[in-house]
């Protein structure tokens, strides 16, 4: 049907207009028309062109570690508990078993490792061009390096990232843990 209509505007375009007529005259005359059987240009690369996939949701990788602690160890359950109505030994006992399950889930997703292998109190030497990102001077921070102190904290470093992929939905991406609903 839509050929039909093109069809029409192009005869009259063509029989009113001068400018038109000698367009549509030039493009007849090409010898590199497509064959009637043969689909136009855009229709073949329309065909060609893989299939666009739907982008998965995407989640932040805080929120992924924060389900993870949650999940495994009840970190927030912990966090968001008011503490004021529980003794000491209750609060120390709960805390006992979070710490130990919250350190599972870090070693599991980052195996944490010391970033020098010296020990606290050991000396060390930082070198002109020391990586900042690496050491932080405190103290009686003044010239030039080498800068000679001792270490106060070895500091951590992740020698591996797995946070979990996320495989939910959108409106899901955000939940560090979902409600849940006994049945009965």
């Amino acid at each position: 049907m839509r050929r039909i209509v093109i069809a029409f505007r192009a005869f009259f375009l063509t029989l009113f207009h001068g400018d038109v007529a000698a367009q549509v005259d030039e493009a007849l005359r090409r010898p590199t028309l497509p064959s009637p059987t043969e689909p136009p240009a855009k229709e073949k690369t329309a065909a060609k062109a893989p299939p666009v996939k739907p982008a998965a949701p995407t989640r932040s990788e805080a929120i992924s570690l924060l389900a993870a602690l949650q999940r495994e160890a009840r970190f927030v359950d912990f966090l968001q508990e008011p503490l004021a109505g529980y003794s000491d030994a209750q609060v120390g006992a709960a805390a006992r078993d979070v710490h130990r399950d919250c350190a599972a889930v870090v070693e599991r997703l980052f195996a944490l490792k010391p970033v020098v292998p010296e020990e606290e109190g050991s000396p060390l030497e930082l070198p002109a061009g020391f990586d900042s990102g690496r050491y932080r001077l405190t103290g009686n921070v003044a010239g030039e390096p080498p800068f000679r102190g001792r270490v106060v904290h070895h500091g951590w470093e992740a020698a591996r990232c797995e946070t979990p992929a996320w495989a939910g939905s959108a409106d899901a991406a955000r939940v560090v843990a979902p409600c849940e609903v006994e049945l009965k």
